[in-house]
């Protein structure tokens, strides 16, 4: 295993680099000076005019941004779900959230809203989903919750497609190429609530670090240690809720990153230390930033939802896990 240290020291800096490169790069290239030139414009307030400063300022840079809040954020959330019920299997996306979004997005789609209210819609619906399985769950126990949890995605689920039979063909193919996930949305007006909620969230989880990895040992263990065991694991939920529930809203569903991103930190480093989340949430920014721009160059002139190449890596990367625990190779 790598020092914690050392792990944060590789990551840092392909944290600061990979957006740039991120915004150099798309179906018209740019030179990184005219990146830096634009970027030197518009933090000494000069004005800026050009097509190129226009597609660095308000197309990519509000696009890399949600890619990274949306990395880091469903990675940490991953982390922390694992730790509070114990189950390393655990995502974000267990609790209902994604279908509780889906349905949110299937109504305001269906009934006609313009698609500025569907972000609004979408974490309502996440809320909710969140908000019944934790009443069904109210004694905070794991198996009750992540049983409500699957029940209640299946439901949403069922009444996301019964409303989509008796939909129109366009709010259909809305609502799947949203639901398969996509950063293609972003802009500076929908960014500010994410973001705080993302950094936020982050900051708030790193400051329960020890409770939490007391709760890793089981309940006993944690009550023994003087940790309010049921209020820290709904509080965390209901972070998590909030975290995926703002980035859900914002790009659609985007599965694996939080169950693969926590699995490979602590592959590299362990679960033990305070260093883990910080180096999951620059992992998931990371891998993020590189998987929307895969999204964008794998295909000429036609953009690949971001959730199928998350999905495509992710089973890649726990088949590989399986066949390595069974001794075998590729």
């Amino acid at each position: 295993m790598l020092k914690p240290s050392w792990l944060l020291f590789i990551l840092i800096p392909i944290f600061i680099v990979s957006p740039i490169f991120a915004i150099a790069m798309g179906s018209a290239d740019i030179a990184l000076i005219e990146v830096f030139n634009s970027f030197s414009r518009y933090v000494m307030g000069q004005e800026y005019g050009s097509l190129t400063d226009r597609i660095i300022l308000e197309l990519r840079l509000p696009r890399v941004v949600l890619a990274m809040l949306c990395g880091a954020g469903l990675a940490v959330s991953g982390t922390v779900l694992q730790s509070v019920t114990r189950n390393p299997l655990a995502d974000p996306y267990l609790f209902g959230i994604s279908s509780g979004s889906t349905l949110g997005a299937v109504i305001a789609l269906t009934m006609g809203f313009s698609g500025a209210s569907l972000p609004l819609y979408a974490f309502l619906g996440a809320l909710i989903a969140v908000f019944v399985v934790m009443m069904m769950a109210r004694d905070g126990q794991v198996e009750g919750l992540i049983l409500a949890g699957v029940a209640i995605s299946f439901l949403l689920s069922s009444l996301s497609n019964m409303v989509l039979y008796f939909s129109e063909d366009q709010a259909i193919k809305s609502v799947l190429f949203w639901n398969m996930g996509s950063f293609s949305r972003a802009n500076w007006d929908n960014l500010l609530f994410p973001s705080i909620v993302v950094i936020g969230s982050i900051f708030i989880v790193y400051q329960f670090q020890r409770p939490l990895q007391a709760l890793m040992a089981g309940d006993e263990s944690a009550h023994t240690q003087g940790v309010a065991v049921v209020p820290l694991r709904l509080g965390m939920l209901l972070l998590t809720a909030m975290i995926t529930a703002s980035l859900v809203a914002n790009c659609g569903g985007i599965g694996f990153v939080g169950l693969m991103v926590p699995h490979i930190v602590r592959m590299l480093i362990g679960a033990a230390s305070r260093a883990t989340l910080i180096a999951t949430g620059l992992f998931g920014s990371i891998l993020m930033v590189w998987v929307d721009l895969l999204s964008r160059q794998i295909l000429d002139n036609q953009e690949l939802p971001v959730g199928v190449v998350t999905s495509i890596i992710g089973s890649v990367f726990f088949i590989g896990i399986l066949m390595k625990r069974k001794g075998k190779t590729f």
